[in-house]
């Protein structure tokens, strides 16, 4: 199964549960009681916050995808240039390397979207995900800055 097929089977299974928690906190506020009400307020929150977040990720994905092409038009697109063990995996400090020279590049042209979009990968490659997704939603940030990418005719 792709990543993005089991994106789509899990946003799916929480549009599911989010629908039946709404409809038991309905049931729970109809009984009338405080703990039954209070309960039932709780079953509209939680699946609330669930769909925020499921929101977020489609809109950072959809965004991330978005530069990813027009980088990709430009001829901008990190190459991979990576060093792989026998079995598959990035080298260390093979991703170091790049990493080093991303983060240089970045520092050097801190307002270009593009520097760090490749800085996101290449935390990524590093095995960082928390400060790849940090660093790709600063890109996009940037880019939205940057307004909307010429068009071409």
């Amino acid at each position: 199964m792709t990543s993005r097929t089991g994106f789509f089977a899990l946003s799916a299974v929480l549009l599911l549960v989010a629908v039946i928690c709404v409809g038991e906190g309905v049931q729970l506020i109809a009984t009338g009681k405080p703990l039954g009400v209070g309960l039932g307020v709780c079953a509209f929150v939680i699946p609330g916050i669930g769909v925020w977040f499921l929101r977020q990720t489609v809109r950072f994905g959809r965004a991330s995808e978005r530069m990813a092409r027009e980088l990709e038009a430009e001829g901008g697109l990190p190459v991979d240039e990576l060093r792989r063990t026998p079995g598959g995996r990035i080298d260390r400090a093979s991703a170091d390397e790049v990493f080093a020279r991303r983060q240089d590049e970045a520092e050097a042209a801190p307002g270009d979207w593009r520097v760090w979009f490749r800085l996101a990968v290449a935390y990524a490659d590093a095995g960082d995900t928390p400060r790849a997704r940090r660093t790709m939603q600063h890109a996009i940030r940037l880019h939205a800055a940057s307004g909307p990418a010429p068009v071409a005719g």
